[in-house]
């Protein structure tokens, strides 16, 4: 049962959204670098690629390591509510709700969205170490 009330306070928006968009341009990248098309192209591959490879990026990395290269990279981590790392399996719903869009945007007064609500995880600030 996942309690009420997460251990830590959730992330702010901001570094959510750097987050996203450095995960994206990973995506687009891989895609670029596989295919060996542009990044900006006319259409010549799937447009489904980079979806693909953003859901593969963030699922696997989150699951495994508690954040994906943009997260890192803002200083954030996907923990369980009760502060226990995500695992494979919730990383990868929480990352296909993402891809949905919706979810993530509607989201609670802990600043938790559906797609946390459904992984039973909450985004937190990683301490900065010296």
């Amino acid at each position: 049962m996942v309690p009420e009330s997460p251990t830590a306070p959730a992330a702010g928006w901001g570094r959510r959204a750097i987050a996203l968009f450095i995960d994206w341009v990973v995506a687009l990248l891989t895609v670029s670098v596989l295919t060996q098309t542009p990044v900006v192209s006319g259409g010549d591959t799937n447009a489904f690629l980079p979806l693909a490879a953003f859901w593969v990026e963030v699922s696997v990395l989150t699951g495994l390591l508690g954040h994906s290269i943009g997260k890192r990279v803002t200083r954030l981590s996907v923990v369980g509510v009760d502060g226990s790392p995500v695992g494979l399996l919730r990383a990868m719903l929480r990352t296909a709700l993402v891809c949905l869009v919706v979810p993530p945007v509607v989201a609670n007064a802990e600043r938790r969205g559906l797609h946390d609500l459904a992984a039973g995880s909450i985004v937190v600030s990683v301490p900065q170490t010296r």
